[in-house]
């Protein structure tokens, strides 16, 4: 018989169409509530991507639940501990997008430090004297400041350094064998000229940068989020870029998103903020939603899944 597996959200064509060939696909998305689904099938997996929620409630619903799989690298929206404790495999897509996320946070620098937005607006609406008011510098002798030296933080070094940066950063666990200097986070953003975040979202990093921290950066620094909106106590941000002490904040995400109609921060002249678009590139989406789908599917045929897909495997003692 073959197994079910409930999709939260769309995946990437290729990867929809490999598990319409190998198991049984429900989606959550379409006409069917879900609540009816959970009740009336017998789910083995759950795929999801970045909004679909796989909480208590739904691993309550599905006691047949044999592997929670997320088209992506964080799990945010996944109850891990929950999953762990059933003995439900976790699996997810680990580095997948540091190529990319490490483009986006690149590119928003860039876009911020250069002021290139305002420069195309001008043009675009026929202004081209207003290159006689033009303000932007460029990245080259300036220091970089990272915090969280992952996958990404270390792809976006690679990056800066071609750009002629100086690369500082701070980790919760320092990495003796890389060749940057890692400095107390006071220290780092002091000194740091641009400052940009790679951490998970955890209750050691929520709200990480408030507003004391905040105040410690030197003026005209740039801030850059392209990993959790949590990390940012985001009323303190605000503040600051209204000061002026802040020069500007890019980021890809929010603690809120979408963030509210009346959301100060996204409208901020000084901001430029995207749609949590970073992993979404063409080649990035859908080698998350392969990856991820092979590995579940590998699974369910019981075999092995590709050792660092699984999450939480060393809690399940695999």
């Amino acid at each position: 018989m073959l197994k079910t597996v409930l999709l939260l959200e769309t995946v990437a064509e290729d990867a929809d169409a490999l598990l319409h060939d190998n198991v049984r696909v429900l989606t959550a998305y379409g006409e069917r509530p879900l609540a009816d689904i959970v009740q009336q099938e017998t789910i083995h997996a759950v795929i999801t991507r970045g909004k679909g929620q796989v909480n208590q409630a739904l691993l309550d619903a599905c006691p047949a639940l044999e592997v929670v799989a997320r088209c992506g690298v964080g799990l945010d929206n996944v109850d891990v501990q929950a999953a762990t404790a059933r003995g439900i495999r976790v699996i997810n897509a680990p580095g997948a997008n540091a190529a990319t996320i490490a483009e986006h946070a690149m590119s928003l620098m860039l876009m911020l430090v250069r002021n290139m937005y305002n420069s195309v607006s001008q043009v675009r609406a026929g202004n081209w004297n207003g290159r006689n008011q033009y303000s932007g510098d460029e990245l080259t002798g300036k220091t970089l400041g990272i915090l969280g030296l992952g996958n990404i933080g270390r792809r976006v070094a690679r990056l800066a350094e071609a750009f002629g940066m100086q690369v500082v950063y701070w980790d919760l666990n320092p990495n003796p064998s890389v060749s940057y200097q890692a400095l107390p986070l006071e220290e780092l953003l002091a000194k740091a000229d641009v400052i940009s975040l790679h951490l998970p979202l955890t209750p050691e990093t929520d709200q990480l940068l408030n507003a004391d921290r905040l105040a410690l950066l030197k003026p005209g620094a740039f801030l850059i989020n392209t990993a959790r909106g949590g990390l940012i106590d985001e009323q303190a941000l605000l503040n600051a870029l209204n000061q002026g002490n802040l020069a500007g904040f890019g980021a890809d995400v929010l603690s809120e998103e979408p963030p509210a109609a009346d959301d100060l921060l996204s409208r901020h002249p000084k901001t430029m903020i995207t749609a949590h678009v970073g992993s979404l590139t063409a080649t990035t989406y859908r080698t998350m939603c392969m990856y991820t789908v092979q590995n579940v599917l590998t699974f369910l045929a019981g075999e092995a899944p590709a050792p660092e897909s699984v999450f939480n495997r060393v809690a399940l003692g695999l």
